[in-house]
């Protein structure tokens, strides 16, 4: 058996993160000192969860996001 799969992420980094909602990295940790970016943090790493970057898209477009 061929154990060769793409294993989808759950979780990005702040880079990733900064990159899939096109902002700067800066920016990015400007939401999440706000609160408007909800991560988690393991050890000296700071995660965003997927689901928090399409949360912070719909409440940033008033609750319409496509």
């Amino acid at each position: 058996m061929d154990e060769k799969y793409e294993v989808p992420p759950v979780v990005y980094t702040v880079e990733e993160a900064a990159r899939a909602l096109r902002m700067s990295r800066d920016r990015v940790y400007e939401l999440i000192r706000s609160g408007r970016l909800r991560t988690l943090k393991e050890g000296r790493l700071r995660l965003v969860p997927i689901s928090a970057l399409g949360e912070y898209v719909e409440t940033a477009s008033g609750g319409d996001a496509a």
